[in-house]
This record gives structure tokens, C-alpha cells and sequence, in this order.
């Protein structure tokens, strides 16, 4: 490729990125869906409805609209376009996700390069110092892994099937905002579900969205620290959902705690983005955002896992392991199985 069009390419990327930018704002101030309740709306009347400033709306707007986002409507007021739709939070398919990942991709990489001078790795914290960004991490995982729960995952793993003809409790270690849980709840109707997070905002999100979801009797939410998780009732299954790598220097504790929290016959469910073999598969494009992300767990303190690492922890405490791959290879599912005493 000449350089002329190198050029050419990266200023659409980069284009690309501003209208994620752009739509992030759109989202998590709440804009997109007053201009969707409105139907239309003027800058002043949109800044009403949302409680923002006036002068902030206008120049939004004006960015909206350049990017496609908006169109006007009438003299004075403005509409959501069908793009604009759809990064609406609640539209099946919704695009929000990837306005919410390209901020947040945004802040660590400005960590991760502020942070290879010194080698400093500061932990889950970085997630919270940016405040718009925590309340919608949950919302963006559900959204996006969700619909691959249900539509794949859940079909095909028997462990998920045993449980549900059985029913029983249900644990997730590092819940986020509940969704796995809720997912659980709603096509296994005799589970009933605790969640444990670190983060506060997360709990708290965890309790609505199940009160909103008619849940709450079967579900309960708790802030606390996996090290020191201990539950009163032995669990029929325990799941770590995109979170087993945030432990795995202390994987030794970890999976003994997964051991001793089952009951005999019960499965531990660890779902991670699977780290390839050959550096070479990085350069599929499917699996580049993978590549991208492990830095940013360096910034954390953490790195991807093969498959065969999960598995093998699993063996070292005495859990019978299975792999399961989804999405080409991208995503592992790894069960393990506390062996029923005879």
C-alpha cells in the first residue's frame, strides 16, 4: 500500500474511533435516549430533559450530527438517526458496547503508557478512576456476551443442563452487574443465584437490575473478597465469568476455594477469552481486540490464559476437567467436575 493511502486508511480509523467517542457521551449521558422518548428535540429542550449544561449539548449536537448520528428535524431540533438508534442501550444488537470499549480502550492506553516507564501494575483500581466509565463496565459485557450465553453456550455444555434439572445454588465469583446470573435464572427456573464483586457500583447494579428483572428472591448480590469467600450453603455450580485471569497469581487459592464450595458432583464454570498457542493467530483480525486487551490486564496485574492452563489447575486440586470451545476457538468455556462420592 502506498503511503498516500496508509494515510488515507488510518484518518478512516481514526474517524471511526471519534464517532465511538462521540456515541460514548451520547450513551452514558443519557442523550440518545431522551432524543428517542422526545422523538425530537431542540438543544435546549434535550438539555432539560437530560440535566446537562446548554452549551455542552450544543457542541455535542453539532458532533452528532457531522458523524451521522442525529439529523435535523424541524428548524431547531434534532432526531436520532438509524445509527444513532442504534447504540440505544436497550435495542437488541445495540452498538454500545463498542462506544464504551473505545473510551475506555482510550484511558489505558494512556495508563499503559505512562506505566511501562516505571513497570508499576496498579490493579483493578484503574477501572474506577475514570467515573463514567464503571457504571456501564457491567452493561457492556452483558451486551455483549450475553446473546452467546444463550444462544450457544447454555445449549451445550451439560453441566448447565444438569443443574437445571436439579436445581440448587448457583455462585458467580466477580458477578460485574448480575447479568450471567439473571441469565441463569431465566431459563432454569428451580436455580437461585449469589453473586459476589469487589466493587461497590457493581453490587448496587446487580440488586436493581434484578429487582427490575422480578428476581430478587432468587438472587443475592454481596461486595466482597474472593480470598475470603466462604458460603453457608455448598454450591451446585460456581462460575468465573472473564475473571479467573484477574486471579490467577493466587490461582493455588483460588481453585481450592472452587473445590471446597461444590458440592460432590457440582461444576465449577470458568469462561475466558481463549490466549492462542502461535503468536501468528494474533494477526486474525477477529482476534486482534484480544492482543489490545492483554496489555491492558498488564496495566491490572493480569495476563490471558491458554485453555490448557485452566484445565490443568483444575487436575492439580482434583477436578475432573473438560475444554469447550465457542466463537472459532476465540472463547473457552472450562468445566470442573467435583467427583460424587460413592
Amino acid at each position: 500500500m502506498l503511503p498516500g493511502e496508509l494515510r488515507q486508511t488510518v484518518m478512516q480509523q481514526a474517524q471511526g474511533a471519534l464517532l465511538l467517542n462521540i456515541a460514548y457521551i451520547g450513551v452514558v449521558n443519557g442523550l440518545f435516549g431522551q432524543l428517542e422518548r422526545l422523538g425530537q428535540a431542540s438543544v435546549p429542550s434535550l438539555a432539560e430533559a437530560t440535566g446537562m449544561d446548554a452549551g455542552y449539548v450544543l457542541r455535542w449536537i453539532d458532533a452528532a450530527y457531522a458523524f451521522g448520528l442525529v439529523d435535523e428535524s424541524a428548524p431547531d431540533g434534532f432526531a436520532l438517526s438509524e445509527l444513532g438508534q442504534a447504540f440505544l442501550p436497550d435495542r437488541p444488537g445495540t452498538l454500545m458496547p463498542f462506544a464504551v470499549q473505545s473510551v475506555l480502550s482510550a484511558h489505558m492506553s494512556e495508563r499503559a503508557a505512562g506505566l511501562m516507564r516505571t513497570g508499576e501494575r496498579p490493579g483493578e483500581s484503574v477501572l474506577a478512576e475514570r467515573e463514567t466509565i464503571l457504571p456501564w463496565f457491567g452493561p457492556m459485557l452483558e451486551y455483549q456476551f450475553g446473546p452467546l450465553l444463550e444462544r450457544e453456550i447454555l445449549p451445550n455444555l451439560k453441566a448447565y443442563q444438569e443443574v437445571a434439572a436439579r436445581g440448587g445454588l448457583a455462585i458467580d465469583l466477580g458477578c460485574g452487574n448480575g447479568w450471567y446470573l439473571r441469565a441463569l435464572c431465566r431459563n432454569f427456573p428451580g436455580l437461585r443465584g449469589l453473586g459476589l464483586d469487589g466493587f461497590a457500583e457493581n453490587i448496587d447494579q446487580a440488586t436493581a437490575c434484578a429487582e427490575t428483572a422480578g428476581l430478587r428472591e432468587r438472587l443475592r448480590f454481596a461486595q466482597g473478597d474472593i480470598y475470603e469467600f466462604n458460603s453457608d450453603e455448598p454450591a451446585d455450580l460456581i462460575a468465573m465469568n472473564r475473571a479467573l485471569h484477574h486471579v490467577w497469581d493466587e490461582k493455588d487459592t483460588v481453585f481450592g476455594i472452587l473445590r471446597d464450595q461444590l458440592k460432590p458432583g457440582g461444576v465449577a464454570v470458568i469462561w475466558e477469552p481463549a490466549w492462542p498457542e502461535r503468536r501468528g493467530d494474533l494477526r486474525d483480525p477477529a482476534r486482534r481486540p484480544v492482543a489490545f486487551q492483554n496489555l491492558t490486564e498488564h496495566v491490572q496485574g493480569n495476563h490471558f490464559l491458554r485453555p490448557e492452563e485452566i484445565a490443568a489447575a483444575f487436575e492439580a486440586v482434583g477436578l475432573e476437567p473438560e475444554v469447550h470451545l465457542f466463537v472459532n476457538g476465540r472463547e473457552a468455556v472450562v468445566t470442573g467436575r467435583r467427583p460424587a462420592t460413592v
